[in-house]
């Protein structure tokens, strides 16, 4: 038994989940998600909480019932609480300039500034060196984190780049004179 897939997902007040044939969709009181129906799994909504069944024990199946759980999980939060993560600008020069709840503007270095455009249901709010990326979808809001990092890489000898908060920079040292 998968030990992700058997616990149960205690849902709380203000949480509407809705099993259909095909999706599971989630409502709360952030906004609504749904995701795909697994094919290898069942979902019940039973006593306010959400148990996700397997229909057998092959590989397949085993694969697909921690993940089902773990995706109706995240669903779940994100429509109760949200997600976001925070990204740190290090650099002589870079700059960070907001234009909008979804629209950021970076010097980086470059020739030119890089402009971003969030997609829907993602913001980005910045201060100062630091920008929050936050939005329902956990997916979502750690492809719009990685796709900003990526413009900018931290280097492992000044720091210079777009970093995590969390993210530890190995530091390098320099050429040794003689």
């Amino acid at each position: 038994m998968s030990r992700i897939g058997k616990l149960p997902i205690a849902v709380p007040t203000g949480v509407t989940i809705t099993v259909d044939p095909d999706k599971v969709t989630v409502k709360g009181p952030k906004g609504e998600l749904s995701t795909a129906m697994l094919p290898e799994v069942d979902v019940k909504v039973e006593d306010g909480e959400v148990i996700v069944t397997r229909h057998s024990d092959e590989k397949p199946a085993k694969s697909q019932h921690g993940l089902m759980r773990a995706l109706i999980n995240n669903m779940v939060i994100g429509v109760t609480k949200g997600y976001e993560k925070k990204l740190q600008i290090n650099g002589v020069g870079f700059r960070l300039i907001s234009k909008g709840p979804q629209d950021i503007e970076m010097a980086l270095g470059f020739s030119h500034p890089v402009l971003y455009h969030a997609p829907d249901g993602v913001t980005l709010t910045t201060n100062k060196m630091e920008l929050t990326v936050s939005g329902i979808d956990k997916q979502q809001v750690g492809q719009v984190a990685a796709e900003i990092r990526s413009f900018k890489k931290p280097e492992p000898y000044k720091g210079k780049g777009i970093k995590y908060a969390d993210e530890v920079i190995l530091r390098k040292a320099g050429k040794a004179g003689k």
